[in-house]
């Protein structure tokens, strides 16, 4: 029998593409390991695999181009905004393996984007426009003509408009201080220092999924969006719960947890021209659980969520 070749270095390249596929750090595990799993199981069964990163890359495309269509009615019955699950690393850390290629253009906002392409559409534009794959690799990829995915691209970068933006190493470091600054300012309870933060059309966005206390519409506004937010860490405080910076989605943000160490939500800010644009805030715990056990903020009584939040 022929020996298998090691392809444990495309993983960080395949989860990457699961996880641009799916938002779902979970569900792209699963996928890659299935992909694998398949690799093996052609080889054993006499398939010859000359290019294992071509064949592995487009299996995991395909399932995650199925995942998606399995999953459109679950994420159109949603409560409340959808998020996708946070890729987080530690502060300093340059993160585990399995992470190393994920791409800054998936970012929270940029899959928020994705959503609105079908599924085929959103593979034939994340593989070219963020992974660099060439019209004819992603037609044999997705298994449609060279002319059909360069339509399907232009269709699809009509339809998302502001297309990626990776952060330069200056605006990484502009990102990384304003952060130093919005969580200076929020655990400090200093609101003129976090409107000095802020952009005037900042837009707060949290996702609950109906299980955990979460903005039901985002908040829009530099005032509205400070004074909330400066409440909310107030009682956060209060109730015992502290912040751990960290890289999220290839921002700048931070974990929030409780006295046991819980992981109760993460943020990821979103940084342009100088100033913090939106925040993302997940607390559903179904989407903290692969970072360690989680929390609940259901125990804090905020008059927000009282008139608008949801659960």
């Amino acid at each position: 029998m022929t020996e298998e070749p090691n392809v444990d270095g495309y993983r960080p390249l395949l989860f990457s593409i699961a996880y641009g596929m799916t938002g779902s750090v979970g569900d792209a595990e699963d996928i890659v390991q299935d992909a694998f799993l398949g690799a093996t199981r052609a080889r054993r069964a006499g398939t010859t695999i000359t290019d294992p990163k071509a064949y592995l890359t487009t299996s995991v495309t395909r399932l995650g181009i199925n995942y998606l269509r399995s999953a459109r009615v679950r994420r159109e019955t949603y409560v409340g905004n959808w998020l996708p699950e946070p890729v987080v690393v530690p502060a300093g850390d340059p993160g585990p393996a399995e992470h190393a290629e994920l791409s800054d253009s998936l970012s929270m906002a940029f899959l928020v984007l994705l959503e609105a392409l079908s599924p085929v559409e959103r593979a034939v534009f994340m593989l070219h426009e963020v992974f660099g794959y060439s019209h004819a690799e992603v037609a044999g990829i997705v298994g449609k003509s060279e002319v059909n995915c360069r339509q399907i691209f232009a269709r699809a970068r009509q339809r998302i408009a502001a297309g990626r933006a990776a952060p330069s190493p200056a605006r990484r470091a502009e990102g990384a201080e304003l952060a130093r600054r919005f969580f200076d300012a929020v655990t400090g309870g200093d609101l003129d220092a976090l409107l000095g933060t802020l952009a005037p059309d900042v837009v707060s966005y949290g996702d609950g999924g109906g299980k955990a206390p979460a903005l039901a519409t985002p908040l829009a506004g530099r005032q509205e969006v400070a004074r909330f937010v400066i409440d909310l860490f107030r009682r956060l405080t209060e109730a015992g719960f502290g912040l751990r910076p960290a890289q999220v989605n290839g921002r700048p943000g931070a974990v929030l947890h409780d006295l046991d160490g819980r992981v109760a939500s993460v943020i990821e800010l979103d940084v342009a021209d100088g100033a913090i644009q939106a925040i993302h805030g997940v607390v559903n715990p179904d989407k903290l659980g692969h970072l360690g056990p989680v929390s609940t903020m259901t125990q804090l009584d905020h008059p927000t969520w009282r008139s608008g939040l949801t659960p």
